[in-house]
């Protein structure tokens, strides 16, 4: 297994994502040996990781490292061991380090500095079997004088965080994120949201618990190594310690899941929609000709990436509970979405055109299929279901089967009934009347906002020969 995947399995394996700490503080180099044997002894059965200190090692000399060495080779085989070293050095220099850390001391992962850039970072990442955690924004007072410094339209560590996904071709790249800045976690998440973070800061520290959870916990409820180093070590009984950390953490997690499952996905989503302008409130003159209060414009998506790739996985969650063989997205708005949706989940796309080509094959749907194939179609939005139902007859025109219809927003004005009469299902990331109601909770619209959209909308103002809604771009 990777190094990632052997984490990974052990997280599952003892429903924990504690490391332990290894950092002693003692000067016997014999006594230090049987203090992190008997740390290691006490809590290995509810650890994650372990994580030993480089540092406080080499400051007893050889002697201590090879307390190190023997140190690492205690911790149970099944359990993963970072080095805890921040090296970063190029050419030989590098190489070196790796050879140290990986083939002399036998650890499984190491911490990185990546301020030479990536080459520095090479000879560890080049071990797909090997970890690294890439400093990324530590726990220090001090983090941010460098790192949180601006660089183009983002800060110093997100950038690295950017990077640590280009550099993660073996996947074997996890950031360290300190506990002690959860809004700064939450925007490394953002960058980097398949990542593992190593997260110091917890306990001695001072870092809460539940909001870095709360911020960089990936939507599996894994992605987070929570780092406890002094409040297990120098605790009367480790054993004990550990236990009542790995079960807050745990408590935490389920918290969390029950609470993201219910609000925290839509309400993201209910502010993406307004930070993206993809929804915007005043009054607009339509197509139609028709005043509307709002304005609903998906077609903004692509210039945030970020906000795509979290729409893309509210889809595919909705997605996976469908049994389907390729996706189809209805041009143009629906385009962009599909692709984002068929890269998240790793399936194939194909769209109907809406003017067949004249020319060249002549396709009236592009992307390979084959007669028989069970389709679904993704949209936009819904409105009357008009739309939808001209994109379906050419694919089953070419022999597909379509039974459902995916969207972002349901604006409930009748496409649900329409569509389900016509023998398909419509499934809904958000129905626009719950959106109403989030942005008036979170403050982005006024009451009287409120009611004035749910005034219009109810009173059906639509011009039913546009297939699209009040509201929605041309």
């Amino acid at each position: 297994m990777t190094f990632f995947e052997a984490l990974e399995h052990r997280a599952k394996q003892v429903d924990s994502l504690l490391c332990v700490g290894i950092d002693p503080r003692g000067t016997d180099p014999a006594a230090v040996r049987e203090e992190c044997f008997r740390l290691v002894d006490a809590t290995a059965e509810h650890a994650c990781a372990f994580k030993p200190n480089s540092a406080f090692f080499e400051a007893l000399g050889a002697d201590g490292m090879t307390v190190l060495h023997d140190v690492i080779a205690h911790v149970p085989s099944c359990i993963p061991v970072i080095l805890d070293a921040k090296r970063g050095d190029i050419a030989d220099t590098a190489e070196a380090y790796a050879t140290a850390a990986f083939d002399q001391l036998g650890a499984q992962a190491i911490t990185l500095n990546p301020y030479l850039g990536g080459e520095a970072l090479k000879p560890f990442l080049s071990r797909s079997e090997r970890g690294a955690f890439v400093l990324c924004k530590t726990s220090n007072p001090g983090a941010d004088e460098f790192q949180a410094l601006g660089v183009d339209d983002a800060t110093l560590f997100e950038v690295v965080a950017r990077h640590a996904q280009e550099w993660n071709t073996h996947g074997n790249v996890g950031l360290v994120v300190g506990a002690t800045d959860p809004e700064a976690l939450a925007r490394v998440r953002a960058a980097a949201p398949g990542l593992w973070f190593l997260v110091p800061g917890i306990g001695a520290q001072g870092g809460d618990l539940q909001a870095s959870l709360d911020a960089g916990l990936r939507p599996d409820g894994l992605g987070m190594l929570i780092n406890v180093s002094r409040a297990i070590s120098q605790a009367g009984d480790p054993r004990a310690e550990a236990k009542r950390i790995r079960d807050q953490i745990n408590a935490a997690r389920a918290t969390l899941s029950t609470s993201r499952a219910s609000h925290s996905g839509f309400a993201q989503l209910a502010r993406d929609l307004i930070t993206s302008q993809c929804v915007r409130f005043g009054e607009f003159r339509l197509k139609s000709g028709i005043l509307s209060p709002i304005y609903l414009d998906l077609r903004r998506l692509v210039t945030h990436p970020l906000i795509l790739k979290r729409v893309a996985r509210a889809y595919a969650a909705k997605l996976r509970e469908l049994q389907f063989d390729r996706i189809a997205g209805i041009p143009y708005a629906a385009l962009p979405i599909a692709t984002a949706v068929a890269l998240e989940m790793n399936r194939p796309l194909i769209y109907p055109r809406r003017e067949a080509k004249d020319y060249g094959t002549k396709a009236v749907i592009e992307g390979d299929h084959a007669a028989g194939e069970t389709i679904v179609v993704i949209d936009d939005l819904a409105t009357t279901g008009g739309s939808k139902i001209e994109a379906i007859r050419k694919l089953e025109e070419a022999n597909l089967e379509v039974r459902d219809i995916v969207v972002l927003i349901d604006r409930g004005q009748g496409a649900g009934p329409m569509l389900a009469e016509a023998g398909y299902r419509l499934h809904a990331v958000a129905a626009l009347p719950a959106l109403l109601d989030e942005w008036l909770r979170s403050g982005a619209i006024s009451p009287a906002q409120c009611d004035e959209v749910k005034s219009f909308l109810d009173a059906g103002q639509a011009d039913h020969r546009d297939t699209r809604a009040p509201g929605v771009a041309p």
